[in-house]
């Protein structure tokens, strides 16, 4: 992988993150530090799952 992909790779990735960090926010109610982290790490995961299923189906 280049190192130009790899960028490509990480911005994609941190975009799906951070949009999905801000709905999570919008919809909860209340935020606290324990709430945060598991918000934080299912929209990381999630994240990652929306680059897999990307690329599942556009093949690159």
């Amino acid at each position: 992988m280049t190192r130009r992909t790899t960028l490509l790779v990480v911005a994609e990735v941190l975009a799906w993150w951070v949009a999905l960090t801000g709905l999570w926010l919008v919809l909860v109610s209340a935020v606290d530090t324990l709430e945060l982290a598991v918000g934080a790490g299912s929209a990381g995961v999630s994240a990652l799952a929306a680059r897999a299923a990307r690329r599942a189906v556009t093949g690159s």
